[in-house]
């Protein structure tokens, strides 16, 4: 049996999970989140927990099995908490602005980068350095931040770019100098 599948989620004081038609809807302080799972998945929301059963045990099925009760516990986690992903940005003369729409970044290129954050997420800029993104869908947020990472991802020579916070970028020697 999956280990993590047979784990009921708890359902935090002010929050409110609804099933219909194989449809989860969680309610919170942070938001609304709402997903289809797998048909062949049965949820069941008693009293404060939910749980999730495998019709058999197909390898298929223990996979699913697992994922649909983590993909509910992230649901629960992010309405009641919510999440963060932080990035940095290093290089001279990078940096980023908070815009109504989102975030302006300027990384060394010819033009300013214009990110607009779609709906639920919160993108806010401190020292001009350090970029945080918030938001209840953990999907949605780690998207965005590997978006704005991809727009110019770290490069091994100098460091240069836009890096996820605590993350190690392995640096290569270059050329040396002829005589």
């Amino acid at each position: 049996m999956s280990r993590i599948g047979k784990k009921p989620v708890t359902i935090p004081k002010g929050v409110s999970v609804a099933l219909s038609d194989h449809t989860v809807s969680v309610k919170g302080p942070k938001g609304e989140l709402v997903r289809r799972l797998h048909p062949e998945m049965a949820v069941a929301v008693s009293g404060d927990q939910v749980t999730v059963a495998r019709p058999s045990e197909q390898n298929r099925h223990k996979a699913l099995h697992g994922l649909t009760r983590t993909l509910v516990q992230n649901m629960v986690d992010g309405v009641s908490k919510g999440y963060l992903k932080t990035l940095e940005i290093q290089g001279v003369g990078y940096k980023a602005e908070t815009k109504p729409y989102g975030v302006n970044l300027i990384v060394g290129l010819s033009h300013q980068v214009k990110y607009e954050a779609p709906k639920g997420i919160k993108i806010s800029v401190e020292n001009n350095t350090v970029v945080k993104i918030e938001g209840p869908d953990k999907e949605l947020v780690g998207q965005v931040a590997a978006e704005l990472r991809q727009v110019r991802p770290p490069e091994p020579y100098k460091g240069k770019g836009i890096r996820y916070q605590g993350e190690q970028v392995r640096r290569k020697a270059g050329k040396t100098g002829a005589k």
